[in-house]
């Protein structure tokens, strides 16, 4: 195994620090504390997890959270209206809606009700929007996408002769979470981005002229070790529960590639799990402290 690992853990773990005493100076020199709602609806276990650890970094850098754990059968009236209560509170200066929601909801009004200003998570249509377009910058930048290109910023440090910037980049997926802002990001960078999704032909050969890979369509070693181009750089956002009863947990975590055989050819890979998923977290933290810096600007803030 040749391949440079890139530790999401450890690079999360400074950028948390760096949260945390921003946070400090934000306390001593306006009093105001930066604060975090997560709206949960329904009882769906991995958006459960999710939320908790969310809450257990808030705690770690000074963040203050605000749980609201919704049953599953409230209606879209319900969830707008809290939205609208936690948009008017001084206190909360992010707002994270967890995705998905159940089905009866209709998520682009829901998300379309959230302050720009709060839209910790960037999914705002306007915050899209504005991702999409030349020359203009979201308020926030979706976490996930977020927390991938820095791991590639990483990656041009450590990496000889990388670069984002004039790199052909494959993006596996086109979700509204991940793949789509993924794209437009790698695009603002200077990347030339091909995205791969269930209808595109001749996988193995577009993923092999890639010198960027973004994983992200949610099954497991899907793209093999062998189709990586030498030398690429591979970031493996999915993370997949996959039974193996060889294990003592009785499953194992798995992400869209062939991990150990692809770290023989490509020069820098993400682990999972430790990759992708601590910068999520720590990505969403950057989010919400710059959420109360644009508070205290406005003279909102408490």
């Amino acid at each position: 195994m040749g391949a440079l690992i890139l530790d999401g853990k450890a690079v999360a773990g400074r950028i948390q620090e760096e949260i945390a005493e921003a946070v400090k100076e934000m306390k001593r020199r306006h009093g105001v504390t930066p604060g975090l709602a997560a709206v949960l609806v329904g009882e769906n276990p991995a958006s459960q997890m999710y939320v908790k650890m969310k809450r257990n970094r808030c705690a770690e850098v000074g963040i203050e959270s605000f749980g609201y754990e919704i049953p599953a059968t409230v209606s879209q009236t319900e969830l707008e209206n809290l939205i609208a209560e936690l948009n008017a509170d001084p206190k909360i200066h992010g707002i994270l809606v967890q995705l998905p929601l159940p089905e009866h909801l209709d998520e682009q009004l829901v998300l379309q009700s959230l302050s720009l200003d709060k839209d910790v998570d960037g999914f705002h249509p306007i915050n899209i929007g504005r991702l999409a377009m030349k020359g203009r910058e979201p308020q926030f930048v979706p976490a996930t996408p977020y927390g991938c290109m820095v791991l590639l910023e990483e990656a041009e440090k450590l990496v000889p002769g990388f670069k984002i910037a004039g790199s052909n980049a494959v993006v596996l997926g086109r979700s509204n979470i991940v793949g789509m802002p993924m794209s437009l990001l790698l695009v603002k960078a200077n990347a030339t981005v091909t995205i791969v999704h269930s209808k595109t032909r001749d996988i193995p050969e577009i993923v092999g002229k890639a010198d960027i890979v973004i994983g992200a369509m949610g099954r497991p070693e899907m793209i093999k070790g062998e189709w990586f181009k030498e030398g690429a750089v591979c970031i493996d956002v999915a993370t997949v529960k996959v039974d193996d009863p060889t294990n003592p947990k009785g499953y194992v975590w798995k992400g869209d590639f062939e991990f150990d055989k692809a770290a023989e050819r490509v020069a820098a890979i993400t682990p999972v799990p430790g990759g992708v998923g601590p910068m999520t977290i720590a990505m969403l933290l950057k989010n919400t402290l710059h959420a109360a810096e644009i508070a205290i600007e406005k003279g909102v803030a408490v």
